[in-house]
């Protein structure tokens, strides 16, 4: 009995043994478990925390979200609105119309944009005279764009239409550095030019811009030369204006010239000419594009010696360029003309070159490098011929008038041949190295 009683206690100290280990790997683990219930409770509540920050940065989302749905809809109405108040006045327009197709010799179009100053002053000019042949010349106003102050100038006048061409694509130049402004011109023309001759149907448009005054007689003017439009398919457009108009370069009010070089600056055009222009009119630079010979196919342009149309817009697109030395110098004409009684049938091209030749013929030939010089102390009109670009340019810079060329052909020219007047009622005719020969005067 002892020996199993002693047996017993010798094994009671292993049993104890492995208990103390069994209950500290007890407690190990749940030591263990323990410091990752607390990690889950950290991590948890950091995912509560961030759950909350993005739960409210959602609610904030949301709310923006509300606010510019809120913002969309009141542009959406407003734009509701501008579009029924664009509809009313072209339906006032149109009324205006109703009945008077006969009588319209050509709609005139102020091309604007966002200088609502220019255009109260180009609008004045025009109405000053516009009122008494309004049935002859409906007035339009198209911008280009949102500017409100131009909205809110066209729309104060009622007699006149108003448009309003929106294009937001983006534009996209063709070559590095160039200015959009001429892109957004140029697809603001096609436009405009398509609403006056598809929508409305005129036969004939005259162009204005923002920025011109106009002639007493400007209107008369155009009447007459609507009739040579009509009749002579060589004649592509009619202008009000002459490069070389300033005061020292021009005398004869009454005096028309055709010219191979598009003047632009207050311009009539037909919807023949225009179903020709219209499907391939250049992206940019419009205006130079009409210049190029493939486009002009012969045809010539007429313009008057004395510009019918003033330009003030020494802030543009261009920038001012020439505007200091060749467009504020410009003289508007201030005699008011009778051109219904005036016969402009020498102006038609199957009479004008004989015509033209003439005048030429009789101006006296004037040689050598002192030419210019020689030219002061010669009474009558007289002649200087020039052998190239480089030559002409160096006696244009002596005289003082227009300098620069287009495909090969100076401002103003006919055939070669560039007139001004010079301080006195003559004439002087720089000639060309072909031009006499094209007018008949050599022979070959």
């Amino acid at each position: 009995m002892a020996r199993l009683l002693c047996d017993f206690r010798f094994l009671i100290f292993p049993a104890a043994l492995v208990f103390i280990y069994v209950q500290f790997r007890l407690f190990a683990t749940q030591s263990e478990y323990a410091d990752r219930l607390a990690a889950a409770i950290e991590s948890e509540n950091d995912c509560t925390s961030k759950m909350r920050l993005l739960i409210d940065q959602i609610s904030m989302q949301q709310g923006q979200i509300v606010i510019l749905e809120d913002e969309r809809k009141r542009q959406d109405k407003e734009c509701g609105q501008l579009k029924d108040l664009v509809r009313e006045y072209e339906r006032k327009g149109l009324q205006k119309l109703i009945g008077k197709e006969q009588l319209v010799v050509a709609a005139v179009v102020i091309m604007a944009c966002n200088r609502a100053d220019y255009l109260e002053r180009t609008i004045e000019s025009v109405l000053k005279y516009q009122n008494s042949v309004a049935s002859k010349f409906p007035l339009f106003v198209s911008q280009d764009g949102s500017n409100t102050a131009v909205r809110s100038k066209s729309l104060s006048y009622d007699q006149l239409t108003y448009m309003q061409h929106l294009n937001y694509e983006p534009v996209h130049t063709e070559r590095p550095g160039e200015l959009i402004a001429y892109y957004k011109i140029a697809s603001h023309y096609k436009w405009a030019l398509d609403e006056l001759f598809y929508k409305y149907n005129f036969s004939r448009v005259i162009i204005l811009e923002d920025d011109m005054e106009i002639s007493p007689d400007f209107f008369d003017y155009f009447e007459a030369a609507a009739a040579l439009l009509d009749k002579d398919k060589s004649i592509m457009a009619v202008s009000s204006w002459n490069d070389n108009g300033q005061k020292q370069f021009v005398h004869d009010s009454y005096a028309l010239y055709r010219s191979d070089f598009f003047p632009g600056l207050g311009w009539m055009l037909s919807r023949s000419t225009w179903d020709e222009l219209s499907p391939k009119w250049p992206k940019a630079y419009w205006d130079d594009w009409l210049r190029l010979k493939e486009n002009r196919k012969g045809r010539q342009f007429i313009r008057p010696e004395v510009c019918r149309t003033y330009n003030f817009g020494e802030l543009g697109s261009s920038l001012g360029q020439f505007y200091k030395k060749y467009l504020e110098p410009i003289k508007l004409n201030n005699v008011r003309v009778d051109w219904k009684s005036m016969d402009l049938s020498y102006l038609m091209e199957d009479k004008y070159l004989e015509y033209f030749a003439n005048i030429v013929r009789k101006a006296v030939p004037v040689y050598g490098p002192d030419a210019v010089h020689k030219a002061y102390n010669i009474e009558g009109d007289v002649r200087i011929r020039y052998q190239d670009q480089s030559e002409f340019e160096h006696l244009a810079r002596q005289f003082g008038i227009f300098e620069e060329w287009k495909d090969g052909i100076p401002r103003t020219a006919y055939k070669g041949i560039v007139v001004f007047r010079h301080e006195t009622s003559r004439r002087i005719y720089l000639v060309g190295p072909d031009s006499l020969r094209q007018l008949g005067i050599e022979r070959v």
